[in-house]
């Protein structure tokens, strides 16, 4: 298999293509602006269409028609895109629509700046818009990693017709790595409910709409909804796991901040103490039962983020009182390093 040596954003639009994707729909935001440029020369290659809409709402919009005929689409942005685009996300999800979003974090809120962050967590696994809803949510830590994700993102999306987010940061979109990006057909799903027209007549009109007006109707609507999220959460949970054997201290990490820690495990040595790390690859449905197990016998965890905060929220409720956690974090686009990443379990090291 052949490498080819690629920046983050334009590994993420050709693993698109190469998946069957074929209409992308999006609006120029930094640090993504590299995915609808790539889309934009790429897609007429391979009889695909590519539109730079007039907004981030036309595109989710443009998103929402073009996944109602059954096709495949894409649509990207950063966080105060992903804000725009919040409602025709929940109407998708409401209308049970599969689509791929990425979102390329940067730091805010507001509009922050253009560095690198991890502050849109809680945006994109606790709904990010209105009613009782759940995106598929993953979370590469490097270019062959995002590559993956993007192509199971398209099959677990129309498996559950549901939209499913990529969550990278800009590191992430910005770095260029050797990558391997294959073909992957489209998994077998009946498309049945897509709106292609009514030439047989022996089967009910295709209607997609995620209007109810009747209150027992849209009960029963959300009760269906949450049966699929609830499957979802007991069969795709994905993470990793790295140097956990024998480990005491436990470090909890995603996406590229991961990387940065596996460096500081591998260039450092900490005296009586060893460490192992956790990363979850799902953000939603998020490892919780798998965390509790790995935290077991250890006699702290820390978590690391380039936020506040928002993934602890999480930890710690999967953690419960298994063993104390700690927190780093960086904020406004500032990337954590090894060395000082290694200079806050030291600390841990000493008190334990």
């Amino acid at each position: 298999m052949e490498k080819r040596f690629m920046k983050g954003n334009e590994a993420i639009a050709e693993a698109a293509v190469m998946a069957g994707c074929r209409y992308f729909y999006g609006y120029p935001i930094t640090p993504q602006n590299e995915i609808p440029e790539y889309f934009s020369w790429r897609l007429p290659e391979v009889g695909g269409i590519f539109i730079q809409a007039e907004s981030e709402i036309g595109a989710i919009n443009m998103c929402y028609g073009t996944s109602g005929s059954g096709a495949r689409v894409m649509t990207s942005s950063s966080g105060p895109g992903l804000s725009l685009k919040a409602e025709g996300i929940s109407y998708m999800a409401g209308a049970n629509l599969p689509v791929v979003i990425v979102n390329i974090m940067r730091a805010g809120p507001g509009l922050g700046s253009i560095q690198p962050s991890q502050s849109d967590y809680l945006q994109a696994t606790k709904g990010g818009g209105h009613g009782d809803y759940n995106c598929l949510v993953y979370a590469p830590t490097g270019v062959q990693s995002a590559v993956d994700l993007v192509q199971l993102a398209f099959d677990k999306a129309d498996e559950y017709r549901m939209p499913a987010i990529i969550l990278g940061d800009g590191v992430i979109g910005q770095m260029m790595e050797p990558v391997v990006i294959q073909e992957k057909k489209p998994i077998k799903v009946d498309k049945s409910w897509a709106t292609v027209g009514w030439k047989d007549k022996n089967r009910p009109r295709a209607v997609i709409n995620s209007l109810s007006l009747v209150p027992s109707e849209l009960e029963e609507w959300n009760l269906n909804l949450q049966a699929k999220y609830k499957k979802i959460k007991e069969s795709e949970v994905l993470y990793e796991t790295y140097n956990m054997e024998d480990s005491d201290i436990l470090v909890v990490a995603y996406g590229s901040t991961s990387r940065t820690i596996r460096s500081a495990i591998d260039e450092n040595e900490l005296k009586g103490h060893k460490i192992g790390l956790f990363t979850p690859i799902s953000l939603w449905p998020y490892p919780e039962k798998e965390l509790k197990e790995a935290t077991k016998g250890k006699k702290c965890v820390l978590v690391v983020e380039m936020s506040a905060g928002q993934m602890l929220q999480d930890v710690k409720l999967a953690v419960g009182d298994t063993a104390p956690v700690h927190f780093y974090g960086r904020m406004g686009g500032i990337i954590p390093t090894a060395e000082e990443i290694f200079a806050q379990i030291l600390k841990l090291g000493e008190v334990l």
